[in-house]
């Protein structure tokens, strides 16, 4: 067994001036998926050109206003990723792209290289479906915001995973790196970005093989990373006291956007045989705000 320490990016090393986070796919050693994180103070902007990306603007703390070509979006935001579901924009390729904040704030890009040009749209938060999965302590909600179903794009994918404190996400594990007629699998980079809810908090996050050619479980604090180039990934776990979000981009080389997986085939059966109750404090956030 080797270790992968490439694959997990700590805050701290991710920073640099107002960019918490900057991942293009040249730095990933990988083909689709890019990630920007983004913080501006009150009354600040930022111009980028798109280029070959698509990308979507989302609020993750703080509102702001996306100008695109000619179209103007107004997004509302939210106070914080634990508060509420927020709305977002989508900006095709080749597209100069500035976003503005009257109240500052941090702004996830999430992006994936394209070749077909849409146009720039508005998601409104109350058009983002929230599910819960799982049961028992393996119960999350999932934001899918930027699903195939949810959001037209060429390539990009993207949806928001909440886990309160002390349960577990992506269980059974899953992997998503070969074409499987069986499962319909597809090959999808995928990115990490963690979130936690109070000050020194943390979760835990595995990605291995099932040869064991890594296997890594690690600490993720609050701004981390992690990328997912192949491989079983899960559980994420949100230790007792600490809610745990992260933000996933995914991307690929099928025709048309898919998010099937394969799950771990030792540890299938727990979804297939649970009859554990769903967790009652989700889901946690609505397009209305954090619920009681």
């Amino acid at each position: 067994m080797t270790d992968a320490p490439d694959m997990y990016l700590p805050a701290e090393q991710l920073r640099t001036g107002d960019e918490l986070v900057r991942i293009t796919p040249e730095q990933a050693s990988w083909t689709y998926c890019g990630l920007r994180v983004i913080e501006l103070e009150s009354g600040g902007s930022r111009t980028f050109a798109t280029g070959t990306s698509e990308i979507v603007v989302l609020p993750l703390s703080g509102s702001c206003i996306v100008e695109a070509d000619r179209h103007r979006f107004e997004l509302q935001g939210r106070t914080s990723v634990f508060e509420r579901v927020s709305d977002f924009a989508y900006v095709p390729i080749d597209t100069e792209l500035r976003v503005t904040s009257a109240t500052g704030g941090e702004f996830a890009m999430p992006a994936a290289e394209a070749t077909r040009r849409l146009e720039p749209a508005y998601g409104a938060a109350e058009d983002v479906e929230v599910e819960v999965r799982g049961a028992g302590s393996f119960t999350r909600q999932v934001n899918n915001y930027f699903t195939p179903d949810a959001f037209p794009a060429e390539n990009l994918i993207s949806v928001e995973v909440l886990i309160p404190a002390g349960n577990f996400a992506g269980w059974p594990p899953h992997k998503h790196d070969e074409v499987n007629p069986e499962t319909g699998e597809a090959v999808l980079e995928e990115i990490y970005y963690f979130r936690v809810r109070g000050e020194g908090g943390l979760g835990f996050h595995r990605q291995y093989t099932a040869d064991r050619e890594f296997d890594v479980t690690s600490p993720v604090h609050d701004g981390d990373v992690y990328l997912t180039p192949k491989g079983y990934h899960g559980p994420s776990t949100a230790v007792p006291g600490y809610d745990l979000y992260f933000l996933n981009v995914l991307a690929g080389p099928a025709e048309g956007r898919t998010m099937a997986v394969t799950d771990d085939p030792d540890h299938r059966w727990i979804k297939d045989s649970s009859e554990e109750p769903r967790d009652p404090r989700l889901p946690m956030t609505s397009c209305e705000g954090a619920l009681p």
